[in-house]
């Protein structure tokens, strides 16, 4: 299995982004972009601003999707609540 890096794209990278989105007939990534790389090349990139995908179309990349997604996904929050019921937990505790 080729290892993969998942990391933000840097302008460095943005000369591989619009090869990607031309050869995967979409229009070029906008915002904060998210890219996995595999094998030395930018394999697929997802737009964290609008979710928008791109992806090499001739290579199996759908795994790549789904980890940018997860990976894009932003962390979830806890709930007020929770972290006052933690906290009170804590105390008593102690």
């Amino acid at each position: 299995m080729t290892p993969v890096l998942v990391r933000p794209a840097r302008p460095v990278d943005a000369a591989d982004l619009r090869r990607r989105a031309a050869l995967d007939s979409a229009r070029p990534l906008t915002g904060d972009v998210l890219i996995a790389v595999s094998g030395g090349d930018v394999a697929a990139a997802i737009s964290l601003d609008t979710g928008a995908v791109i992806a090499d179309p001739f290579q199996p990349t759908a795994h790549l999707v789904d980890l940018l997604r997860t990976a894009g996904r932003p962390a979830p929050q806890p709930r007020p609540h929770a972290a006052r019921l933690a906290a009170l937990r804590a105390v008593r505790a102690a």
